[in-house]
């Protein structure tokens, strides 16, 4: 054990302090508040992301094609299903899956109330895990059972609320077109997704319906959903779709279609950013006024190492050390806090939202080790190099003067 880190240890396990016992307990805590604020700001903001982006792809794909024309309205324009393109996208290592879809703009008219809404039909390979997960009440359609699944549907919570609509009731949707067509359709589902461009807007049934209201043939459809594998490899997995696309299709992914959604998610990103760089700069100040406390304190002391011939080097190392150590405690202690408070609401979902404002009903935590680790790692390394700037104080104390300091 050198110099430097023995005065340090002796300083620190075994001096008592006078009037910087409180000012260093105060340094600790801001450090403990900092990096455990930097922990959940990192993993509430990876939280919100993850929740809504699955919310939002589970229900429109990550990309989208339809055919490429002027139409951009709800009633899609049909083209024939190329099974060979189909071929090709599943055959990307990228994509996890491709469906059809069709949409038709329809009035529901029920219990004297009336609602516009878009009937999205799908089919028996839709992937349902996200409406799984959404329900309120009821089921998903069975297209186990061809004949019952031609007229069953599944309504929003928002909208079975407005036309005060339950699951086994039915309902006419009458569909604008010449002639007006109207159905009659049975409720078998009840759902939240939390988004409310989705929530207000669309009812989940049966693409067949759409077919034969259309008079399309069954081999036609009014669009493909995309699924990638990694949603980082989005712009990549849509360029290579983008080379197998039949001349008659067009893409556009789920950040073109929700443009709003994802730019305020993009928001999140530079909030989180300010808020680290306020709360290390928090940190650092209480650890700049320990630390100086600290100095001014062992003037004395400070001035007999140098009379003794200590090179100032080596009494600034004594209190970087001393600080070392106090900005580890404050660490650990900012993790079990941090950390503690992610795993508490990870099992609990204790702290409450408003949906219609935030997309969900509690706040989402995604803590990962390497967040947790990089942080400590860039909080120790900033205050101790901000930390060398006080310590150089050391280098204008004067032995003589020093060691008469009272």
């Amino acid at each position: 054990m050198n110099f430097s880190s023995f005065i340090a240890s002796r300083l620190t396990f075994h001096s008592k302090r006078t009037f910087s016992k409180l000012i260093v307990r105060i340094a600790i805590v801001g450090i403990m508040l900092g990096l455990g604020v930097m922990i959940l700001s990192i993993a509430i903001v990876k939280g919100f992301k993850r929740e809504i982006q699955e919310k939002v792809r589970g229900f429109a794909g990550d990309i989208q094609v339809t055919k490429f024309d002027n139409n951009f309205s709800y009633e899609n324009s049909p083209f024939m299903i190329d099974t060979a393109f189909v071929r090709k996208v599943k055959a990307s290592s990228l994509v996890k899956g491709i469906v059809p879809y069709a949409t038709k703009p329809a009035i529901i008219k029920a219990n004297g109330e009336i609602e516009g809404v878009v009937l999205k039909g799908v089919d028996k390979s839709y992937d349902w895990s996200t409406f799984k997960n959404a329900m309120v009440s009821g089921k998903i359609i069975n297209f186990k059972d061809s004949a019952a699944a031609q007229n069953q549907v599944m309504l929003s919570s928002r909208i079975a609320s407005r036309l005060k609509l339950k699951v086994g009731d039915d309902l006419l949707m009458y569909f604008i077109q010449e002639p007006m067509r109207k159905r009659k359709l049975d409720i078998v589902g009840i759902y939240s997704v939390g988004v409310e461009d989705v929530d207000k807007t669309f009812v989940i049934g049966n693409m067949a319906v759409i077919q034969r209201l259309n008079g399309w043939t069954p081999r036609e459809a009014g669009g493909f959903e995309v699924q990638v594998k990694n949603f980082d490899d989005l712009a990549l997995a849509n360029a290579e779709l983008n080379d197998v696309l039949p001349t008659y299709l067009r893409s556009y992914t789920i950040d073109e279609t929700y443009p709003a959604i994802f730019e305020w998610l993009s928001l999140l990103d530079v909030n989180t950013q300010v808020m680290l760089i306020l709360m290390v700069i928090v940190a650092t100040i209480n650890m700049i006024s320990a630390l100086l406390i600290m100095i001014l304190e062992r003037t004395a002391m400070i001035g007999m190492f140098k009379a003794l011939g200590a090179t100032n080097w080596s009494i600034q190392a004594v209190f970087l050390y001393n600080a070392a150590y106090l900005v580890g405690v404050g660490l650990l202690l900012g993790n079990l806090f941090g950390c503690g408070i992610s795993w508490f609401q990870q099992q609990t979902h204790f702290f409450k939202l408003d949906q219609a404002s935030y997309y969900m009903n509690f706040v989402p935590i995604e803590l990962k080790l390497a967040d947790v680790v990089w942080l400590n790692i860039g909080t120790l390394f900033v205050c101790l190099l901000v930390l060398l700037l006080p310590s150089m104080l050391v280098s204008r104390i004067q032995p003589v003067k020093a060691i008469r300091f009272k």
